[in-house]
């Protein structure tokens, strides 16, 4: 891959990438979304049929991103135009709202500055990506899709649950994990804290390394 077609991706666990941009709800920064979690997510463009079954499922769970403490907000490489006529077409077509602003990123500037443009893909269109973004405008998580295959929306508001859960109770969760499972202690620190915690009876503990717990 030559220099011009190198790709910088944002990185976990720092301030994300600011943007300032039109959207179908007027402009929008970053700033606009503190205080909250933030689901950022791009597809390739409007009027496509990939696209349609993911904005219309996000439609579907907004409310329970919102009781989540979550806004929703969508991006492409089109035009406010464009995103209107295909949020209509989809209210008139499918029945579904689509409630949520999407981006207008016809610089490709936001798109750039996240990583969502993937040469190897397409040099105009954004791959399906997916950034979660904590209340303090921390990048908590990303996650990137061919522009073939549709993502599972509620596969995102499990990770938004865990991440909460993680930060709240200063835990871990295993793979799958449901709210209301057990979640993994952190391992212990030292010699000391090791042989207490499995002798504790405060845990369940395969050994000293792995114990998990109910919240």
């Amino acid at each position: 891959m030559n220099e011009t077609n190198q790709v910088t991706l944002p990185r976990m666990n720092e301030r994300a990438p600011s943007f300032d941009a039109p959207t179908t709800h007027g402009r929008k920064t970053l700033n606009d979304y503190k205080g909250k979690w933030l689901i950022l997510f791009s597809h390739p463009a409007d009027f496509t049929p990939v696209c349609t079954t993911e904005f219309m499922a996000f439609a579907r769970h907004a409310e329970e991103f919102k009781n989540m403490n979550c806004e929703l907000l969508g991006l492409s490489i089109d035009s406010v135009h464009a995103h209107n006529a295909w949020v209509r077409n989809i209210e008139q077509n499918f029945d579904v709202k689509i409630p949520f602003p999407i981006i207008a990123d016809l610089s490709m500037k936001v798109a750039s500055d996240y990583g969502m443009i993937m040469p190897g893909a397409s040099d105009t269109a954004a791959v399906r990506a997916t950034f979660l973004i904590d209340p303090d405008g921390i990048l908590r998580a990303m996650v990137y899709y061919p522009m073939s295959n549709g993502r599972s929306i509620p596969e995102f508001k499990r990770l938004l649950s865990a991440l909460q859960t993680a930060d709240e109770y200063s835990v871990a969760t295993p793979e799958s994990w449901q709210p209301g499972d057990k979640v993994i202690v952190p391992p212990p620190a030292t010699q000391q804290e090791a042989e207490e915690r499995v002798n504790s009876g405060e845990y369940d503990c395969v050994d000293f390394y792995f114990c998990t717990k109910s919240l």
